[in-house]
């Protein structure tokens, strides 16, 4: 099942960039210019250094292969911090089919994209002043763990 989830993932951003739906503030993208395993290992090294925790990195390339798609590296990296997710969890469960946080990366012919979508759009489905909070320090980080994925 979890396998199957982070494929419904990775399948839902790259539909939405696929079908063009996404406008710029919906999606966080970066391309970097390092190969794939390079670009993973610093993307989570950045994701610990802005305090944050891989919680899992998903193969997400195995799924897709299996079904019949051509792929390079794919992976779903989860993170997060483990406490506030628990308690975020606790006192608003029905954030938690989007927590962890979740950034897809895969490799693009001589480069690697990282792309996730913008947390601060969770504000338009949950109107609570506390959680805004969150949204705009989760997008503030990962715009930061991104800009320096693309530029390290």
């Amino acid at each position: 099942m979890r396998r199957l989830t982070g494929v419904f993932v990775a399948f839902g951003l790259i539909a939405l960039l696929a079908a063009g739906a996404a406008r710029a503030e919906e999606l966080i993208m970066v391309r970097s210019p390092q190969p794939f395993p390079e670009t993973i290992d610093a993307l989570q090294r950045l994701i610990q250094e802005h305090g944050y925790k891989v919680q899992r990195v998903q193969r997400v390339d195995v799924g897709l292969a299996a079904k019949g798609f051509k792929t390079d590296f794919y992976r779903v990296v989860f993170f997060g911090k483990p406490e506030e997710t628990r308690r975020l969890a606790n006192l608003h469960p029905e954030l938690i089919p989007y927590l962890p946080l979740k950034i897809v990366v895969f490799a693009e012919e001589n480069t690697t994209l990282a792309l996730t979508n913008n947390p601060v759009l969770l504000g338009t489905f949950f109107k609570d002043s506390e959680l805004a909070v969150y949204f705009r320090r989760w997008e503030r980080d990962i715009r930061s763990i991104l800009d320096h994925v693309a530029n390290d």
